[in-house]
C-alpha cells in the first residue's frame, strides 16, 4: 500500500519516537508509552493521525451517491453526525473503510494511510451522472484525534467528527504545529492503539485480509446498515446475517504478560493443547501493551473454535474473550 510522502511536523517534538508500518510518518510515543495511554484514556492531550488519507466529496447529490456505494445508510446524514462505512467487493469483501462526516456542504472521510488514491479511483468510476466532486485533501488537511472527555477548545476552521471514542478534526495541515502548541501534550499512535485493542475496533488492513467480511469483525450494526438499499455485496452481507455463520470470527487476547515480544502481526493462533506445531486456527491482528491490562491482542480464529478454548499465539499463551459470537 503506498504510504504518505511526507513526514508530520511534530517529528520534531522532544522524546517522538517515528512509528513503524503501517503508521510511518507520525510519532510511535513521546518516550513514555504507559503515561500517554493513562492521559489518553482520562481525556487528555491529543493524538497526531496526520499520516491518515482525507478525500472530500462536494455536490449537490453527494450524499444520495455515496448511498448506493457505502454499507452505511447515508442519504439522509444530518451535518455533524459522524458514522463508518465499508465498500466491498462484488463477493462482499471489504476492499476500503471511512471514519466520515457531512458539514452540510462537504462530506469529509479519512482512511488509512496511503488508502486515498485506491478510493478515488474507484470512487471517480462510479461518477456516471451524479453531480458529485471527489478530491485527494491529503496534502493540505490532517487529521487530529481528540480522546472523549477532552475539554479541549476545537479551533474554528476545523471540521469535527464526534463519536464515543473521541473527536477527529479536519485541520488545516498548516496549522497543527500551532495546534499542537495550544493542545498538548502529544501522544504517539502507540497509546490510541493499545485503547483500540482494548475497544475491540477492527482497522482495516490489520483486521482483515483479501476474504473479510464484515460479520466477522463485529462491523454489521457500526459500519454496516442492514436495512438500506442495494450496494456492492450486500447479497453476501444478506445471507451470512441470515444464517449466522462468518466463517471466522474476532477475539480479544490477554497474553502471557512474562514474554519479552508481543506477537506480530500474522502470528499464528493455535490450540494450546496442541503446542506449536498444532494446526492453525487463525493468526493475530493487532497486539499492544495496555497500561493495565498488560499485552493484548486481537485475533482472528475459525468460527468453530471452541469459546473456552486456551490459545497460543505463536509461543505465548493467550487466554481468549469473544468479541463476535460464533
Amino acid at each position: 500500500m503506498p504510504r504518505p510522502s511526507s513526514a508530520s511536523p511534530l517529528l520534531s517534538l522532544p522524546g517522538a519516537v517515528p512509528a513503524e508500518a503501517p503508521d510511518e510518518g507520525v510519532a510511535a510515543h513521546y518516550g513514555d508509552l504507559f503515561r500517554e495511554q493513562r492521559a489518553l484514556a482520562d481525556g487528555t492531550g491529543f493524538v497526531d493521525l496526520s499520516h491518515r488519507g482525507v478525500v472530500t466529496v462536494t455536490g449537490a447529490e453527494r450524499l444520495s451517491w455515496l448511498h448506493l456505494l457505502l454499507t452505511q445508510h447515508v442519504s439522509d446524514l444530518p451535518p455533524g453526525q459522524a458514522t463508518e462505512a465499508l465498500i466491498l467487493s462484488a463477493h462482499g469483501h471489504i476492499e476500503h473503510a471511512v471514519s466520515l462526516v457531512d458539514d452540510g456542504e462537504t462530506t469529509w472521510m479519512h482512511t488509512e494511510p496511503g488508502n486515498q488514491e485506491a478510493l478515488i479511483a474507484y470512487l471517480e468510476s462510479m461518477k456516471f451522472f451524479y453531480r458529485a466532486e471527489v478530491a485527494d485533501r491529503t496534502d493540505e488537511i490532517a487529521v487530529v484525534h481528540l480522546p472523549a472527555g477532552s475539554i479541549a477548545e476545537v479551533p474554528g476552521n476545523a471540521v469535527v467528527r464526534e463519536t464515543a471514542h473521541g473527536r477527529d478534526l479536519f485541520l488545516p495541515r498548516a496549522d497543527l504545529e500551532s495546534f499542537a502548541a495550544d493542545h498538548g501534550p502529544a501522544i504517539g499512535v502507540l497509546a490510541l492503539e493499545a485503547l483500540r485493542v482494548e475497544a475491540h475496533r477492527p482497522r482495516l488492513g490489520l483486521e482483515t485480509d483479501h476474504r473479510t467480511i464484515p460479520h466477522e469483525l463485529g462491523w454489521i450494526g457500526t459500519a454496516v446498515h442492514l436495512q438500506k438499499g442495494c450496494y456492492r455485496g450486500q447479497e453476501t452481507v444478506a445471507r451470512v446475517h441470515n444464517l449466522g455463520k462468518p466463517p471466522r470470527r474476532l477475539v480479544f487476547l490477554h497474553l502471557d504478560g512474562s514474554e519479552v515480544h508481543l506477537p506480530p502481526h500474522g502470528t499464528p493462533v493455535r490450540l494450546a493443547s496442541d503446542g506449536e506445531e498444532g494446526r492453525q486456527l487463525g493468526f493475530v491482528t493487532t497486539s499492544a501493551r495496555h497500561h493495565e491490562l498488560g499485552p493484548i491482542a486481537l485475533a482472528l480464529v475459525k468460527r468453530n473454535v471452541p469459546v473456552d478454548a486456551q490459545l497460543m499465539a505463536g509461543s505465548t499463551a493467550a487466554a481468549q474473550e469473544v468479541v463476535v459470537e460464533p
